[in-house]
């Protein structure tokens, strides 16, 4: 068996008035403070706000018994040193009857964050008269415990038809309109090529240059061998001559 544990959709909020004229104000606290939290449903859970709302009209005409209109005393302190002030409740039912009230069942809820969610669905009249007919409460006597009506059921939600979905529009065009920048680069590129083709044969005709330049010393050599062979053949032909003047 698994533990059922409620869930947002599972809670129903609900609205109902209490009449609080010639009922202790204990009393009244209690029933209120039973709704808020929602131990009136069977999804109770003690970590979750499951509580419905709470409207108390006649809050004037509460009633205190014991004695209490003179010896229960509402303290409130303002936070300084001897800042402590204290008020009887016989003068608090005269002056502010919802005041005492909303007291009374705050102090049954949680003192936690939670309890500060249950307190904002309590409203509080002094007359018979409440603003909120058009939410529609539902009468409720003290004692008396509201009927589980059982979980909300959801309508299901509608499922949309296949010919009312938009058709999306084909990407072909913003394609080819993003390419023509591509194409443009590729120009550019075809262009620079011949100028990389250029300086290729510049640099080629360095070598030619250099070639001339080393031809240079082949002719310096033949021009500087001549006169060596004029002078072999000088001397040559002073030894004929010598020898022919001797003969």
């Amino acid at each position: 068996m698994k533990t059922y544990s409620p869930k947002p959709e599972h809670i129903d909020r609900r609205w109902y008035v209490i009449d609080a004229s010639g009922a202790v104000l204990g009393r009244v606290a209690s029933e209120a403070a039973t709704i808020l939290r929602g131990k009136h449903k069977p999804i109770f859970a003690p970590h979750m706000d499951t509580g419905d709302h709470v409207v108390i009209v006649n809050a004037a005409k509460v009633e205190l018994t014991g004695g209490k209109e003179t010896k229960k005393i509402s303290y409130r302190h303002s936070g300084y040193p001897g800042g402590i002030k204290g008020t009887n409740y016989g003068k608090l039912m005269a002056d502010k009857p919802a005041f005492v009230v909303e007291k009374a069942i705050r102090g049954m809820l949680p003192k936690n964050r939670l309890g500060r969610a249950m307190i904002k669905k309590l409203h509080v009249v002094a007359g018979p008269e409440h603003p909120h007919a058009a939410q529609k409460p539902v009468p409720l006597a003290i004692g008396e415990r509201p009927a589980w009506e059982g979980l909300p059921v959801k309508a299901p939600e509608a499922t949309p038809e296949p010919e009312a979905r938009v058709k999306k529009a084909p990407a072909e065009k913003k394609v080819v309109a993003a390419k023509k920048p591509a194409a443009a680069k590729k120009k550019t590129t075809a262009a620079k090529k011949p100028a990389a083709a250029a300086k290729k044969t510049v640099v080629s005709k360095e070598p030619a240059a250099a070639e001339k330049t080393s031809a240079k010393p082949a002719a310096e050599k033949t021009s500087a061998a001549k006169p060596a062979a004029k002078r072999i053949a000088a001397a040559k032909s002073r030894l004929t001559k010598k020898k022919g003047k001797e003969a």
